[in-house]
């Protein structure tokens, strides 16, 4: 399943090291933040794509704590 968020990241430097981290979650397919557009598209496998989302919103908080990842 591939699906896109609304990502608030602060930085560029920051969205690069969100996204780096989130490639290296397992079960993760693929993963880009875009800083622009302050968009997240992750895919993963349907039967663990909650899970993995979970995983994301904890990672994402401890690369950057002001970020915030939401559905559209």
């Amino acid at each position: 399943m591939k699906k896109k968020f609304k990502c608030e990241v602060d930085c560029a430097n920051c969205a690069q090291k969100l996204e780096d981290a989130i490639k290296k979650i397992e079960g993760v397919t693929d993963a880009k933040v875009n800083f622009i557009m302050q968009k997240l598209t992750l895919e993963a496998p349907d039967e663990i794509f909650e899970d993995i989302f979970a995983e994301v919103i904890r990672t994402a908080k401890i690369i950057e704590p002001d970020t915030v990842i939401s559905e559209k």
